[in-house]
């Protein structure tokens, strides 16, 4: 029988070669990107668990320095076309996102095992989900109010401000002509019939504060418009692999 072909996702990558600090927040085609403070007053106003936010740039190797615990590394990716798992994305290769935390008691983000120390070594790169060798980081750090690395609320405003720091870019690479991409992947999710099916099972945090994940937010890898999986009482969801690939999944850890 025929394959059905049921939805097909675009990634279409931009690479960043020339990346520095500035006045602000800045992405542009010819892979120049400039990384900006300008943010933080309003980000300190909108969140009521965060006492203050640094933001920095870290160029690739130089990674002997003092990191908090890591919260989460993210691609600065988003949608053009379509929803998650299907039509167009995206997506900044070059740069990523390093969320991390500590209270103004010097108290961790952290539940069940911190990751505060020499970045070099907490940071292994050229992993899934993780920066290459030749890559910046952005380190967006928090620091959260007594107690508040620990609380659910907290947890999710850190994330939340990282991903409306990242959404200032989103907003410009939306607008990006596909065709100048630097790569470009084409996903299909086909039906084969009369072939085996299969089933991949993945295990996901759900215990709740830092111990938590985010399902389906509006853009790729995001927060907002996400769900909880505790919230929605930890029932198996099913999703295609271009949702898994799109970044229908956000780890709250």
């Amino acid at each position: 029988m025929k394959e059905i072909d049921l939805r097909r996702l675009v990634i279409k990558a931009f690479h960043m070669n020339d990346v520095k600090m500035g006045d602000a927040c800045d992405v542009k085609m010819n892979g120049e990107f400039t990384v900006g403070k300008e943010i933080i007053p309003s980000l300190l106003e909108k969140y009521d668990t965060i006492q203050d936010i640094d933001i920095n740039l870290i160029a690739p190797g130089d990674h002997d320095r003092f990191t908090n615990t890591i919260m989460d590394i993210v691609p600065i990716s988003t949608k053009v076309l379509g929803k998650c798992g299907d039509g167009i994305t995206h997506t900044i290769t070059g740069v990523y996102v390093m969320l991390t935390g500590v209270d103004v008691d010097g108290e961790q983000a952290h539940e069940f095992g911190s990751s505060e120390g020499n970045l070099k070594e907490m940071l292994r790169l050229n992993k899934a989900g993780t920066p290459g060798d030749d890559d910046y980081i952005i380190s967006f750090d928090i620091l959260f109010k007594k107690g508040q690395g620990q609380e659910r609320k907290g947890c999710i405003q850190g994330h939340a401000a990282a991903d409306d720091f990242m959404q200032v870019y989103r907003n410009k690479l939306k607008k990006f002509d596909g065709s100048k991409c630097t790569e470009r992947h084409e996903y299909h999710d086909t039906i084969r019939p009369g072939q085996k099916r299969v089933l991949i099972i993945r295990q996901v945090a759900g215990q709740g504060a830092m111990y938590d994940t985010w399902l389906f937010p509006d853009e790729p890898s995001g927060v907002e418009g996400g769900k909880s999986i505790i919230d929605m009482g930890n029932v198996p969801i099913m999703l295609t692999p271009n949702e898994y690939r799109d970044g229908a999944i956000r780890s709250m850890q």
